[in-house]
């Protein structure tokens, strides 16, 4: 479903250039990776297990080291920047990860204010210090994801679907001017699925935060991409709308001789 905000005018808020990632071993795990994404997009990423998906994603939020190439987002030049003028810019990269990253034992509520430890100095951190103004962020992204009746039970109560509500909450505390989801629903069951990544999409949208998602699900990313990047051994080899993605581009991505054997929870 197009982005009906997407359009040509949009400002171009992440910029990547023949970004490399190139491990002590010798193996290149990205090639030459260039895209851009604009306010409110919203991203698919497709791709075999292994293909960089998960790489590119920690690159672009400096969790591992990039080997070459540049990375812009907001207009800031990522890999000139010192160790301390990174973490400024990561508190507003939002990261989903697939398996949540919540501390069980904290109240949702507490798990939310985590996103906004960025923004605290080092002592208010420490001791778990957070503002009226904090806890108003973190109430309004909960309320934002349909979780708020649940702010004050503890994490482990939660369900997977829940759970992953409360990261993409904590996320938008962090006020992100991007948002990176590395296969957010693989274990969550279709219907929980289609609810989660709605919920990605309507934040997107609404927010104007571009998003960008590995999913290994084809359907679901034909369903609410905006566009789609398809990467196969460390390579973009398709980038374009949902529309233009055909069996061929597929077939490449996937390295399949027989596609439609493949069930459409495997490609």
């Amino acid at each position: 479903m197009q982005n009906p905000n997407s359009n040509e005018t949009s400002p171009v808020l992440v910029e990547i250039k023949d970004l490399r990632k190139v491990y002590p071993n010798g193996y290149e795990a990205l090639s030459n990776i260039s895209f851009t994404l604009k306010s409110g997009e919203f991203v698919c990423i497709i791709g075999r297990s292994g293909a960089g998906k998960s790489t590119l994603l920690r690159c672009i939020n400096g969790l591992i080291p990039l080997s070459g190439g540049s990375l812009r987002v907001n207009g800031t030049e990522f890999t000139t920047l010192s160790d301390q003028e990174k973490l400024l810019l990561r508190r507003r990269i939002g990261f989903i990860f697939q398996e949540f990253n919540l501390v069980d034992r904290l109240t949702v509520l507490r798990n939310v204010l985590i996103g906004r430890i960025g923004y605290k100095n080092d002592l208010s951190a420490m001791l778990g210090y957070f503002s009226q103004e904090d806890r108003e962020k973190a109430l309004w992204s909960l309320k934002r994801v349909n979780m708020l009746h649940r702010a004050k039970s503890r994490a482990d109560r939660l369900s997977g679907g829940e759970k992953q509500r409360v990261a993409i909450a904590r996320a938008l505390a962090q006020e992100p001017f991007l948002i990176l989801a590395d296969e957010p629903v693989a274990s969550l069951d279709p219907e929980l699925t289609w609810e989660v990544m709605n919920d990605l999409q309507t934040i997107a949208r609404e927010e104007n935060v571009p998003t960008l998602v590995n999913i290994h699900d084809l359907e679901t990313a034909r369903h609410f991409a905006d566009r789609i990047i398809g990467i196969a051994k460390g390579r973009i080899l398709f980038d374009g709308p949902v529309r233009d993605l055909t069996s061929d581009h597929l077939r490449e991505i996937y390295r399949s001789n027989d596609l439609q054997k493949k069930s459409r929870y495997e490609i």
